[in-house]
């Protein structure tokens, strides 16, 4: 059984952390110049580590082991989002790192750039993929600032290099850890979760027009109030999504903006970003129908409501017999403090889902707190984590 080195994962960890740290967390966008950093640390503990280490032409960081034979995948994503966690994406780099060093052959690592939706959603997994194509790089840009991928990526170095596929012939699978980013398992005092499927979700963007106006002198019975429009519609949505979601589905209004939000102006415009999630496609389904249908009941009122963005992901389902490895480890290590769970968060396993058998393992959130810098998990928790994780590989390699 492969015993990893504890003292040498944590020290990995609290040394990255100091890559762009924020109060108790980081800040390391994508392509910023700490992420970039981060990138070439990692690269050059790949080498230490006697992988062959390289950043690809989308900022992907690559460690692969340089003997014969079938491998086993790992990964996950170096930047943050912003101001928020430090184990977030990381740990599931540095747990593949450990295990390449305890195993000594057979693990691949690779730090996908931009899970965190800077740019685009999933930009490096799916790059790696064969999923993201030049035309959609041209048109990519940061959420915030507006710079454009392709600036980005020659400020930061990498313009200029191919962008690497994966070879689906190498690899018996993927596997990533991740911290959950939920309270599931800490509230159930439980240890170790088995990850059987990462929701997709539906998100739209809607823009209610109205009639920008002084709010003394504007009678109530006339106004085109597009704030009011806004909040009526979100509050029919809350009241009907109970009524059809799963226990499981959540749903959020993340972004509402009001123009020109003032406190002496009827508001002429708003905006309302909002999404929904499952592992269910059927519930994913029977929500946007109802939700199309409240947009529809909305637009009968004084205000227009349009669609100005859709996006969507599909649900994957973790591969079984990967999912079994990772049981068995947790009751060899965590007997009766393992569960089988799905994810309600996004990861880069379910772009790799697409093209080879994919899992995850998660490991507790204190207090469920992720996306912020008070985002932690206990030490024993990360150590526990890796050592399952690593036993579960040589189990999986042990099959090919």
């Amino acid at each position: 059984m492969p015993t990893i080195d504890a003292d040498r994962l944590l020290k990995d960890l609290y040394a990255v952390r100091e890559i762009g740290k924020y109060k108790t967390g980081v800040h390391r966008p994508t392509y910023s110049a700490d992420d970039v950093k981060a990138r070439h640390w990692l690269a050059e503990r790949f080498a230490d580590a006697g992988l062959e280490a390289s950043i690809d032409g989308i900022g992907n960081v690559y460690g692969r082991d340089p003997r014969p034979g079938r491998k086993l995948l790992t990964g996950s994503h170096i930047e943050t989002q912003n101001h928020a966690g430090w184990l977030d994406g990381i740990l599931g780099l540095i747990y593949g790192l450990e295990t390449a060093r305890t195993l000594k052959t057979g693990i691949d690592v690779a730090a996908f750039a931009d899970e965190e939706g800077h740019f685009a959603s999933f930009v490096g997994s799916r790059s790696f993929c064969g999923l993201l194509t030049e035309q959609e790089m041209d048109v990519c840009a940061n959420r915030e600032t507006g710079q454009p991928l392709r600036d980005a990526l020659r400020q930061a170095g990498f313009s200029g290099r191919p962008r690497q596929q994966v070879d689906v012939a190498r690899y018996r699978g993927y596997m990533e850890a991740h911290i959950e980013q939920g309270a599931d398992l800490e509230d159930h005092h439980l240890r170790i979760g088995v990850v059987t499927g990462i929701v997709g979700s539906k998100r739209y963007r809607i823009a209610f027009q109205g009639q920008q106006n002084h709010a003394g002198t504007t009678r109530m019975a006339v106004r085109k109030d597009a704030g009011m429009a806004l909040v009526k519609f979100l509050a029919a949505v809350y009241e009907t999504f109970p009524k059809i979601a799963n226990p499981r589905t959540v749903w959020t209004a993340g972004d509402i903006k009001l123009d020109p939000g003032a406190p002496s102006i009827v508001p002429g415009k708003a905006e309302l970003i909002f999404q929904w999630r499952d592992t269910d496609q059927a519930t994913l389904d029977r929500m946007d129908e109802a939700f199309h249908g409240l947009l529809a009941e909305a637009n009968k009122g004084p205000c227009t409501a349009t669609i100005a963005y859709s996006g969507l992901t599909v649900p994957a389902i973790m591969d079984p017999t990967l999912q079994a490895a990772i049981a068995e480890s947790a009751r060899k290590h965590a007997p009766g403090l393992a569960q089988a769970m799905p994810s309600g968060a996004g990861h880069d396993a379910q772009i790799l889902s697409q093209v080879l058998p994919s899992s995850m393992l998660f490991v507790p959130s204190i207090g469920g707190i992720s996306h912020h810098w008070t985002e932690n998990t206990r030490d024993e928790d990360i150590v526990l984590g890796c050592q399952v994780f690593a036993d579960a590989a040589e189990s999986v390699l042990a099959t090919v």
